[in-house]
């Protein structure tokens, strides 16, 4: 006789499996999560980690905050900043409001959803 309690424990391990790939999310984790950019002196760059949870520069200013992901969607939360002035550096990354990933770059945009940059996979 067969018992019904291996059996449920593999149906359950199913339906979580089959939620998971529904979601979005896979136990290897999220493509944002990563370091992006080049950490080279005056160069924006970002390390996103599995919590949402991001640091880096704009190449002049350190940026810090949290942010989530929807589907294929990184949307940057409030973000604390140094406020420094930075003589030839373009703070683009500033501006971010959510990100996509498009092969091996992480492609940011502005509230609005205009295009302000990208950053390549590290």
């Amino acid at each position: 006789m067969i018992s019904a309690r291996p059996l449920r424990l593999t149906f359950a391990a199913v339906i979580v499996a089959g939620m998971l790939a529904l979601s979005g999310c896979s136990p290897s984790g999220s493509p944002f999560t990563g370091s992006w950019g080049s950490t080279a002196s005056g160069q924006p760059h970002l390390t996103i980690t599995a919590d949402g949870a991001f640091k880096g520069s704009d190449g002049c200013n350190d940026l810090a905050g949290t942010g989530t992901v929807s589907g294929d969607t990184y949307t940057f939360g409030p973000f604390a900043s140094t406020l420094k002035a930075c003589e030839g550096v373009n703070p683009w990354l500033s501006r971010a409001h959510t990100a996509k990933v498009s092969g091996d770059e992480l492609v940011i945009y502005a509230n609005g959803g205009q295009k302000v940059g990208t950053l390549p996979k590290n």
